[in-house]
């Protein structure tokens, strides 16, 4: 079996799919790529068991067949290569593998296709088509508070909601929470959830096209299909019961801080310095129109304090947040201005743009420390 492909074109389909690849997968198989040759086209498979990527791709050939390909040797040489045609030479029986460009030969050890796991089918029992640009900020704004947690595995995933009305996303480790909701994003079909993996969304965002193509979403109750232009992704449902969110969202939260963001992003890094580094505990003093944020560590004597001017509605408070949580979700925003609402200092402070977005809702929930007096 024989077939031509660019060096650059193959490389650049298997870094889009690689990442499925376990670095020490159960079964060994699974650090190989599937190549599936039908005449002029390439199907390329990589998985571990839980995550499937597949992409497809034009090549030279006259022939049918399948090859399992070291994956990491392949991607090695193929990077150090030129761009030029390279010729695969496939030895059906033993499974080597010969390599030819203009520089020179190279030989790789294949395995038989038949080894690979087989892929899940698609099962249409639900559908919905969303553009990329919108499942891009999905995951951007609420991957980053799933939690790592092996003992509470709905909370290693984002919890996506579809409703007539909108679809939402949601994430949380338990200190911190994010809901993304979007009304122009609607499912056809009747309410339905699921919790897909973190790792499953990181491969997809790396995967999505800059252009905002259309993304077709399927699933049922345990596997996910994703497919748009050349690539596919299957990955497997969280099977778990997601937290009930909504109920650790406060309802009351007569005081109100609107402030510039990027100003108390920088504070925030600047203070957060100084910090416990157990705690990263910051201080937020708000009264009248000024914020005082200030941090201490007691065991090396190091302490920090800064004040910034902002619009405050509200009792006079004292508040403590972990520096960290703050700073990665004002990271994570783009707006100009954002407010954070409050109750008591022993409750959630909600995190919301001030400024007025279309089509989208981002609200991000960060739970208290207790402050050292």
């Amino acid at each position: 079996m024989k077939f031509v492909v660019s060096s650059t074109s193959l490389l650049k389909q298997l870094n889009a799919i690689g990442g499925a690849i376990a670095t020490n997968p159960l079964v060994p198989i699974l650090e190989n790529f599937l190549f599936d040759i039908d005449k002029e086209k390439l199907v390329i498979t990589a998985s571990d068991l839980q995550t499937s990527m597949i992409c497809e791709m034009a090549i030279e050939s006259k022939e049918i067949g399948a090859i399992c390909v070291p994956a990491k040797l392949l991607i090695e040489t193929l990077k150090n290569l030129p761009d030029q045609p390279v010729s695969f030479t496939v030895d059906e029986i033993t499974y080597s593998i010969e390599l030819s460009s203009d520089n020179g030969r190279y030989k790789l050890s294949g395995e038989s296709a038949a080894d690979f796991p087989r892929i899940p089918e698609v099962s249409k029992n639900h559908s919905i088509a969303i553009g990329s640009d919108i499942v891009s900020r999905a995951i951007t704004n609420t991957i980053f508070a799933t939690s790592l947690d092996e003992l509470r595995p709905a909370m290693m995933g984002i919890f996506v909601q579809f409703t007539a009305n909108n679809t939402t996303f949601v994430s949380t480790d338990g200190h911190r929470l994010v809901r993304y909701r979007r009304v122009d994003a609607l499912s056809n079909n009747e309410e339905s959830s699921i919790i897909i993996p973190r790792k499953a969304l990181e491969l997809l965002k790396k995967s999505l096209p800059n252009d905002n193509a259309s993304i077709k979403l399927e699933f049922n109750s345990s596997n996910a299909f994703f497919s748009f232009n050349s690539v596919r992704m299957i990955c497997r449902l969280i099977d778990e019961r997601y937290p009930d969110y909504e109920n650790a969202i406060p309802l009351e939260n007569p005081n109100v801080l609107k402030i510039d963001r990027l100003e108390l992003l920088a504070s925030l890094k600047r203070i957060e310095i100084y910090s416990n580094k157990a705690t990263s505990q910051v201080r937020l003093k708000i009264a009248g129109s000024e914020l005082h944020i200030s941090s201490e560590d007691t065991n090396f004597s190091n302490e920090a304090n800064e004040r910034l001017s902002c619009d405050y509605e509200g009792n006079d408070m004292e508040i403590g947040f972990n520096a960290k949580f703050l700073i990665q979700m004002l990271g994570n925003m783009d707006c100009r201005n954002i407010r954070l609402n409050m109750s008591t200092p022993n409750k959630a402070g909600i995190l919301t743009p001030d400024d007025e977005t279309k089509n989208e809702e981002l609200m991000m929930l960060v739970m208290p420390v207790m402050l050292n007096n």
